[in-house]
């Protein structure tokens, strides 16, 4: 379901999206995927502790990695992922994470029955608009 703002404004825009998985075998190719991002999207999942404590560790290799010229402003999006698993129990909680990191939007999602994911990627989609230089 698209809002009325994007109808309204009806901009159209090509998102390229590089999924890393969080595997270090495609460390070597950050600089390339990396540089020249609009937007970072960070995704854990939220039944699993270890997954939500690797997310500073990743924001910062994908800042050293991009060198956006203003890594303090850069958008980043945080999804928790897998919330249709486990019924909820034991879910990770990220909302201080993001508060603490300058308010990044955090969406909780299912990949697998697609809660939230339209949401985010719109999120996405405003966030790469609202940074494009204006012409």
């Amino acid at each position: 379901m698209v809002d009325d703002v994007a109808r309204k404004k009806c901009t159209v825009l090509e998102l390229t999206i590089w999924d890393t998985a969080g595997q270090e075998r495609f460390q070597s190719l950050g600089v390339a995927f990396y540089r020249g991002a609009d937007c970072c999207v960070l995704t854990y999942d939220v039944n699993v502790m270890k997954s939500f404590e690797n997310l500073n560790r990743w924001r910062e290799e994908f800042l050293l990695q991009a060198s956006p010229s203003d890594p303090d402003n850069f958008p980043f999006i945080l999804l928790g992922n897998k919330i249709d698993f486990d019924g909820g129990s034991g879910r990770v909680k990220a909302k201080a994470w993001c508060t603490s990191k300058g308010n990044i939007p955090y969406f909780e999602t299912s990949a697998k029955d697609g809660t939230n994911v339209e949401e985010a990627f719109l999120c996405i989609a405003r966030n790469v608009i609202k940074n494009e230089p204006k012409d």
